[in-house]
């Protein structure tokens, strides 16, 4: 990405407050964007932006445009795993380009990379980069307009299982990601480093979900974990004991305490970059092109 690249904005899961979407896309502009705004952008539908085919059709679209270099969704909520059946693979494939969000949108991220081969950005959505810190904004402007190399440190390291590992990272929202599982668009986190955040949810809930998950067989090959925020989802001390509990058994690195998520810090992870994990060190290098 580059100073006069055009954004494309789009709303794949839930309506938004307005007076925050505008200040987002007020800093994007102010960064030397232009900012593209597809009409039926502001619909609504109940808990959703929208119907289903409207909001499928605005980011085929957005993918289909040329001259479009960005796509940034404009908030979460919920309603990306309804258009996942509508999206079309094959123009989201030639048309490669950096898509960014978190949360809910963890289902479009984790399709994109999974079903057409190309990375993603679990980062700041329009409407939580009014609120977002400046950490926030200079580590999302650091990763898209250049290739260098970023570290990132745990705020407040948590090693519950120590080591260090090399691999590509996948990830994003602990409960969106699980209900994926028996879908055909269930996430492979085989051979790649692994992060989750979530938010409002109780810690039997959090421990539900990741349970699920390696009876399934979905941590079977993985080279690493790392978790970003859980924000209002009990004390540190609870989600430390149930994820000590979950991978105790897998000979990997374990960290807790990375800004990633719901929190006012929240630091852009492209999904598929390569990363350097190492607990002793506290942080994360990451690569998207894959070169240290």
């Amino acid at each position: 990405l580059k100073e006069g690249d055009k954004i494309g904005i789009a709303a794949p899961a839930g309506p938004f407050d307005k007076q925050a979407f505008y200040s987002g896309i007020r800093f994007l502009e102010s960064e030397g964007f232009s900012v593209v705004m597809p009409d039926g952008i502001f619909k609504k539908k109940g808990y959703l932006a929208g119907s289903d085919f409207k909001r499928a059709g605005i980011l085929n679209e957005l993918f289909s445009l040329k001259d479009i270099k960005a796509i940034f969704c404009a908030r979460g909520g919920f309603g990306s795993i309804r258009i996942l059946p509508m999206l079309n693979i094959e123009k989201i494939r030639d048309n490669p380009k950096i898509f960014m969000g978190f949360s809910d949108i963890s289902a479009i991220l984790s399709f994109i990379y999974l079903k057409c081969k190309i990375m993603t950005f679990h980062g700041p959505m329009v409407t939580s980069l009014c609120s977002g810190d400046e950490i926030t904004k200079r580590i999302m402007l650091d990763i898209l307009l250049s290739d260098d190399k970023i570290v990132i440190e745990a705020a407040n390291p948590l090693v519950i299982e120590p080591g260090m590992e090399q691999a590509p990272m996948t990830g994003g929202n602990l409960a969106t990601l699980c209900h994926l599982l028996g879908t055909p668009f269930a996430p492979d986190f085989r051979d790649h480093i692994l992060f989750f955040e979530d938010c409002n949810e109780p810690p039997y809930k959090i421990d539900r979900m990741l349970m699920q998950m390696k009876l399934g067989g979905f941590f079977d090959e993985i080279k690493g974990v790392v978790f970003g925020s859980f924000t209002d989802c009990g004390s540190r001390e609870s989600i430390f004991k149930i994820v000590k509990n979950i991978f105790c058994d897998k000979n990997i690195p374990v960290m807790g305490g990375f800004e990633i998520g719901h929190g006012k810090t929240n630091m852009t992870i492209p999904i598929g970059g390569m990363a350097k994990l190492d607990t002793r060190a506290g942080k994360l290098e990451i690569s998207k092109n894959g070169v240290f």
